[in-house]
């Protein structure tokens, strides 16, 4: 093995602006392909926080009522009557503490919150505004939706007679922590209640709209006694929100929808928007191992007459082989960290210089150590892989002819 070593080595040395030429090649197309994976996946990240971090992941409500068909007894014969579907009412889930705990249990659940929801009317001053009042139990609702990184003023806190509000709404009706705010529900109940905190939900209609309150004080008001309306649900990874679907329908009887019902344009962009990263970076990888192959074939060609020596001296064929497979490896591996350093270093560069107006960066990147090991050994691979025709080719090299014509 010490011999294949050193005769790689030494041939990769002699051959030293071919040795950079491949080197240069794998290098910046690892680099093409680790900036590539960085920057889709930081957006991809940021699409889905920015789109998910006020939605559970899985979201369990009563089934909606539905008429039955009628038969119509008519002379001759039966006729189905026509029937209009039901104008649904608001339904709740009752014993939903059983059902809450049944879904949690399942794994790949994280966490799980009761949510009690109906329409109403913030007023304040003479002025009046239609909102959703969504009623929680704060610490299991904090564990599905992120809530202290919407916080624009106040305290996270929920405290009995307390209530917050999106910022749109609060700048409508004049409204900062320690204010009173007269909600009035579906029903005509009505409660006076002090602004805690004032969120930023990211979207300016759920800004606009969005009531936080006690679970308790929300249940009476909208007139639901002890139920709730949702359910609300967050899974370990996002992705098998689908898959927990059927789990959860089946324990509890409810209606289940995940975040890819409730997005499908967005689980479609994502899903281009990967099917197009990959398709980059396999074109990318195919023209780093023809540059490799190519450059070997070359080098095979100029180092005829050694080859024939070396296989006139009884260097059997396998070593042959072995001393080119060698040098694709080295090339694949060296190209590897060297594609990966600058990637990288590409990638936290042009995140930190494309800023948006509020210091977030316009390009996010997600760096990860499955980056680093699973470009190594790919470039390494196509490096042993592009070598494999040359390495073929100089064991197959006849002695008598490679040194008449080397």
């Amino acid at each position: 093995m010490n011999f294949v070593v050193t005769v790689a080595l030494r041939l990769m040395r002699e051959g030293r602006f071919q040795t950079l030429l491949i080197l240069g090649g794998v290098t910046i197309g690892v680099a093409v392909v680790v900036y590539i994976t960085a920057v889709v996946g930081g957006l991809q990240a940021n699409i889905i926080d920015k789109t998910l971090s006020t939605q559970a992941h899985l979201v369990l409500k009563p089934r909606e009522d539905e008429n039955r068909r009628q038969v119509s007894p008519q002379p001759g014969g039966a006729v189905l009557a026509d029937v209009e579907k039901r104008t649904q009412r608001e339904n709740t889930i009752d014993d939903w503490q059983k059902k809450l705990d049944a879904v949690r249990a399942l794994p790949g659940v994280a966490a799980g919150a009761a949510v009690a929801s109906g329409p109403g009317f913030a007023k304040k001053g003479g002025v009046s505004k239609s909102v959703s009042l969504i009623g929680v139990e704060l610490a299991d609702y904090a564990r599905v939706v992120p809530l202290e990184s919407k916080r624009m003023a106040g305290t996270i806190a929920l405290p009995t007679g307390s209530a917050m509000v999106g910022r749109e709404l609060a700048r409508e009706l004049g409204l900062a922590p320690g204010a009173r705010l007269r909600l009035v529900s579906a029903t005509g109940a009505a409660q006076s209640f002090t602004v805690s905190a004032v969120l930023d939900f990211g979207l300016k209609d759920l800004n606009r709209r969005w009531v936080l309150l006690p679970l308790r004080a929300a249940q009476s008001l909208s007139g639901y006694r002890l139920d709730v309306t949702e359910l609300y649900f967050k899974a370990d990874d996002l992705f098998d929100a689908d898959a927990l679907k059927a789990g959860a329908e089946r324990l509890t009887g409810l209606d289940a929808d995940s975040w890819q019902d409730n997005n499908a344009q967005l689980v479609v962009a994502l899903r281009s928007q990967s099917a197009s990263s990959t398709m980059i970076r396999v074109f990318v990888t195919f023209a780093v191992a023809l540059g490799i192959a190519s450059v070997l074939v070359v080098s095979v060609v100029q180092k005829q007459r050694e080859i024939g020596i070396l296989r006139a001296m009884g260097t059997p064929a396998s070593r042959i082989r072995a001393i080119f497979l060698l040098q694709g490896a080295i090339v694949g591996c060296v190209g590897s960290l060297l594609g990966t350093a600058l990637g990288v270093a590409l990638a936290v560069f042009f995140s930190r210089i494309a800023i948006t107006p509020d210091g977030s960066p316009l390009f996010p990147v997600v760096i990860t150590a499955d980056l680093f090991y699973v470009t190594a050994g790919v470039a390494t691979a196509v490096g042993v892989l592009s070598a494999f025709a040359p390495a073929w080719r100089a064991s197959r090299l006849d002695p008598v002819e490679a040194i008449r014509h080397g």
